[in-house]
């Protein structure tokens, strides 16, 4: 049975306005499947899903005239005398698509939902074409809170630490414990067994590898990504030392910028960069990474609890909002800073040393909001847990 994503909710308002909706995100995170649910859900029956990733669907719009297009859509069902409602996906694979959206929006008043597998792709076919003619919407694995619904746990997440008691925490750690390891991929969490989570987490890799790597990248040193890949998830959560890396590679610093950037724009990874103030103990240049899933993490690099923990409150503190982080030279510092205004340390365990720590912190960056994200029960002050997020 579906499951709706959050994401619907934002894209409901505008499902009869002119704009065109456009939807990017990593492979395998459910982008046909939230179109084909938009999809059944338009009242009309002017309308037509294409996917393509066919090359026969491609022909369509390959024509430099448009009208022939518009011919060939109406052999294809659609009345132009009306509204239409043309869904596509995977349009990375098309580089004149924003052209011809452009004139069947301005031409005929066309409603187009499409999906992106990347914005590294969308940002080049869109640039500035549809100006004021789009809306882009991301989609990334699932939040904790759509995990839940995913497993059929119909669960009221508490917003107020003192709502939690002990055994609230336990039933929430439980679930959240399978999250952390598997991560938030929709087919990995529809998968009964260890076993088949596994095996679906190799696919999502092989496939993110072979289509977005290996067929549309164009970069002939694809082995190399690959191993930036497997290194970047060996080091969420770190600071990137381009020289080491680059090093480590045999590629120039210019090269891993370009790759960095590449992966960036796949989705498979973001970079997040100093939140800075005028502390001069303060670390001011160097990013870090963080993974798109925890599942992918933990399955290909098997590193420490803390950091795969880290990673996970990443992925759901992602979709709130711009993430930075605050280090200074002496160590102290935060994991997280959301939107400049409110500040998150993760912690396994934390302690009262800590909580005095960020409440010095959080005062010193005059934040509105500072917390510590912990793993186990605690009665601190500052405390939330990952579930809360």
């Amino acid at each position: 049975m579906y499951k709706e994503r959050d994401l619907l909710q934002q894209i409901l308002p505008y499902f009869y306005t002119n704009e065109a909706i456009i939807v990017t995100g990593m492979r395998r995170v459910g982008k046909t499947t939230l179109l084909k649910n938009i999809f059944s859900k338009i009242d009309s029956k002017n309308k037509l899903l294409l996917d393509l990733e066919n090359p026969i669907n491609r022909k369509y719009f390959e024509d430099d005239n448009y009208e022939k297009i518009k011919s060939s859509l109406e052999i294809l069902g659609l009345d132009f005398s009306n509204r239409v409602y043309l869904f596509l996906d995977e349009i990375q694979y098309m580089q004149n698509i924003a052209s011809v959206m452009k004139y069947f929006i301005d031409s005929w008043k066309v409603k187009f939902f499409v999906t992106g597998s990347t914005n590294f792709y969308t940002r080049n076919i869109f640039n500035e074409s549809l100006s004021g003619r789009k809306l882009i919407y991301e989609l990334f694995p699932l939040t904790f809170r759509e995990f839940l619904s995913f497993k059929g746990r119909k669960v009221n997440l508490p917003i107020h630490i003192e709502d939690i008691s002990k055994p609230i925490f336990d039933m929430l750690s439980n679930l959240y414990d399978e999250y952390l390891l598997f991560g938030g991929f929709p087919e990995v969490v529809n998968k009964k067994t260890i076993e088949e989570k596994k095996k679906t987490l190799e696919d999502v890799f092989a496939s993110f590898f072979k289509f977005e790597v290996v067929q549309l990248s164009n970069y002939r040193k694809s082995d190399v990504i690959r191993d930036l890949m497997l290194l970047l998830m060996r080091r969420t959560g770190t600071r990137l030392d381009i020289h080491k890396i680059s090093q480590e590679l045999s590629i120039s610093r210019a090269t891993t910028y370009e790759y960095l950037s590449f992966l960036e724009g796949s989705y498979f990874i973001q970079i997040i960069r100093p939140f800075g103030s005028t502390n001069t103990n303060e670390i001011k240049k160097a990013p870090k990474a963080y993974v798109c899933d925890t599942g992918l993490v933990n399955h290909f690099a098997r590193i420490p609890e803390e950091n795969l923990f880290e990673n996970s409150v990443y992925q759901n503190l992602m979709t709130k909002g711009a993430l930075q982080y605050y280090e200074r030279k002496s160590g102290t510092g935060l994991h997280f800073v959301l939107s400049g205004k409110i500040g998150y340390q993760v912690l396994l365990h934390p302690r009262k040393s800590d909580a005095t720590r960020i409440m010095k912190l959080g005062a010193d960056l005059e934040l509105d909001q500072y917390w510590m994200v912990s793993k186990v029960f605690s009665d601190l002050p500052h405390v939330l847990y990952s579930f809360m997020l």
